[in-house]
């Protein structure tokens, strides 16, 4: 199916070095440290202003080292904060999901905070002397919302603000309804893999795959898939279905009981699409809902799975099957790709193992790769310095001092 995108993209170069990342770098503690600052000055996806359906209620979200807290006040705005007493550094809400009535209270001595974050009062607060409640309130986090998603940032980094890196999807995000989407159930996963982020992104930034690993995807939309990369670290991955029944009950039930919304332009009708923005998130959009997933880096060789499911409001009965159908494909896609994760990072180990030679197909991979390498340039060398040189020669190689200790 050949069909018209609206937003441009970066076609494949004709000629193009077909080498990746090194193998060190899936391994190096020191440079696991640089990348911490990747991830804290680039936008991160919570979740969905339908997860907050009413006042107090709260996600938590924790990122190297990094404790987060979004909450919708007695207002109804949601706020976003760092999940940190201002007495001791204790978490004030503890878990993934939860609510709270009309205050938050730290569970290690009792301060009290307004759902706007501002303190409320101190335990014993006649033991403190002087304590000005204006001083004490919970740290926000810099937020935005896009068409109902939510976004943190824990650092001033180089990407703009997320309407502007996100504006090319913008209209796909409305065209799906995106701002009206519900959370199904408390509706997060995580899963952990002993393996290094970079693998993760490795096999998901490619659609070359798709025919041999992926039996259902590929008797779904294989035939049409294709990947897509976009100025800004963003890309598009499409793959349209419809045109042939099915064999795989799975796929088969689904493609006769999916039905699209009203209104879709054509390049999102009878499709499977899938928005990336770097370094490590994806929004994946069916006629039937949403999900996001991205990869939490944990240790060099351990990386946290995660995201969040939603559906449409006033769900028909066909629309919940088709829903159940296409997760049912999920699955099994998920567990694949995990499986080739962990062979790919295993190879990273191995003196065998003399680097990528890339496919056509698998572009989007080296794009990735390239912009890591802009804002990491210690990543160009084939091999590595000593460990205790890494940040300063990476700080080097842009063109400035060490870089300071943000532990």
């Amino acid at each position: 199916m050949n069909v018209q995108l609206p937003f441009p993209t970066i076609p494949t170069p004709k000629t193009w070095d077909r080498g990746g990342l090194p193998a060190w770098t899936y391994r190096s503690e020191a440079l696991f440290a640089l990348e911490r600052g990747l991830f804290l000055t680039h936008w991160q996806v919570v979740g969905h202003e339908s997860d907050l359906p009413g006042q107090g209620d709260w996600l938590a979200f924790d990122i190297l080292d990094e404790r987060a807290v979004v909450m919708r006040g007695q207002d109804g705005q949601v706020r976003a904060f760092h999940n940190l007493c201002r007495h001791r550094g204790a978490r004030v809400v503890d878990g993934v999901q939860g609510s709270c009535r009309g205050a938050v209270v730290c569970p290690f001595h009792g301060w009290v905070y307004n759902l706007d974050g501002t303190l409320r009062g101190a335990a014993r607060p006649e033991s403190f002397g002087p304590l000005n409640r204006e001083d004490f309130g919970l740290k926000p986090i810099e937020m935005e919302i896009f068409h109902g998603f939510i976004f943190l940032r824990f650092h001033p980094g180089p990407q703009p603000a997320v309407a502007v890196l996100l504006a090319p999807f913008a209209d796909d995000f409305a065209a799906y309804r995106a701002r009206t989407l519900l959370a199904v159930g408390e509706s997060g996963w995580l899963t952990d893999l002993p393996v290094n982020w970079k693998s993760v992104r490795d096999v998901d930034n490619e659609g070359y795959h798709v025919a041999l690993a992926h039996p259902s995807l590929q008797e779904l939309y294989g035939r049409d898939y294709a990947d897509h990369q976009l100025a800004g670290g963003i890309n598009f991955s499409r793959g349209g279905f419809g045109d042939k029944p099915g064999r795989r009950w799975s796929v088969r039930e689904y493609i006769k009981a999916s039905q699209d919304p009203p209104g879709l332009p054509p390049h999102l009708q009878k499709s499977w699409t899938y928005y990336g923005l770097f370094p490590a998130m994806v929004f994946a959009f069916t006629p039937e809902g949403a999900q996001f997933y991205h990869e939490i880096p944990l240790a060099p060789g351990q990386t946290r799975l995660t995201g969040r499911q939603y559906r449409h409001p006033h769900e028909t009965r066909r629309q919940r099957l088709a829903r159940y159908l296409a997760m049912r494909i999920d699955r099994d896609t998920s567990a694949e790709d995990q499986q080739l994760t962990i062979w790919s990072n295993e190879s990273m180990k191995s003196q065998a193992f003399e680097g990528f030679h890339l496919s056509d197909l698998e572009y989007g991979l080296r794009a990735h790769h390239d912009r890591l390498r802009a804002l990491i340039p210690v990543m160009t060398l084939p091999t590595p310095p000593p460990e205790a040189d890494i940040a300063a020669r990476n700080a080097e190689m842009l063109g400035r001092g060490p870089e300071p200790d943000k532990t």
